[in-house]
């Protein structure tokens, strides 16, 4: 259900989740595949995409169905769902969603866990759960206003409208609209690693922010030291 392609491009790592059939669902099964895929990355750069016409469905409704209106298994369901959206959060790679078709509850939650979304024109977006009682618990809940604020938040949720992709670029669900998203990938992949890594954890820092200015300092200091040689060739 993940498939992984190392190397075809040098710094990516392709994800796909590749279970079209079901506009690629996700079952217990994938989302532990995926963790893996994102937490086994070296390359710098990872990039998120669904086989076939869709990103992702989100969670898989036999799955959720076979839960029985057991709690504490649902809670558990979540629980790993969570787990999933932050080992892409903070793997030392960027990760890149490139979003083409829908891109519904929980496919919504992990690409907002990723640091690019990057949409094409046919790309849709939604959080349909509320209208069948349920709501994204994949950390959606705490991302959706971070990414989009809280009042675009609370109206795209507990509407459980779709927005096509001109409206997720106006409201910032996605930062770039492209033809083909893994471009944006590419273009990200031929800046230096570290200096990728570095500029990913000061961005998502959400400690205190004489904290994050410290580190945002320390970091900055030792990339002047690795990179000197190309500080003086861009003078040059």
């Amino acid at each position: 259900m993940i498939e992984v392609e190392d190397g075809a491009t040098p710094s990516i790592r392709t994800v796909t989740i590749d279970r079209p059939a079901a506009r690629n669902a996700l079952t217990v099964e994938a989302l532990e595949g995926l963790e893996t895929a994102i937490g086994n990355a070296v390359e710098p750069v990872v990039y998120l995409r669904g086989a076939g016409p869709a990103f992702c469905a989100g969670a898989d409704l036999a799955t959720v169905g076979d839960l029985e209106g057991d709690s504490e298994r649902a809670a558990e369901f979540a629980r790993l769902g969570q787990r999933v959206a932050r080992a892409i959060e903070d793997s030392p790679a960027v990760v890149v969603a490139g979003i083409d078709g829908p891109a519904r509850g929980g496919g919504l939650e992990l690409a907002l866990a990723c640091d690019v979304r990057v949409g094409t024109p046919e790309s849709t977006y939604g959080e349909p759960g509320v209208t069948f009682g349920l709501f994204g618990a994949w950390g959606g809940t705490v991302r959706l206003p971070r990414v989009i604020g809280e009042g675009h938040a609370l109206e795209f949720a507990l509407s459980g409208r779709t927005v096509d992709a001109e409206e997720a670029l106006r409201m910032g669900l996605i930062s770039r609209l492209e033809d083909d998203p893994r471009a944006v990938a590419e273009e990200i992949a031929v800046n230096a690693d570290d200096a990728l890594t570095a500029l990913k954890r000061r961005i998502r820092d959400d400690r205190e922010r004489a904290t994050q200015e410290r580190l945002e300092a320390e970091a900055f200091g030792t990339l002047v030291e690795n990179h000197a040689d190309d500080i003086d060739s861009v003078l040059e």
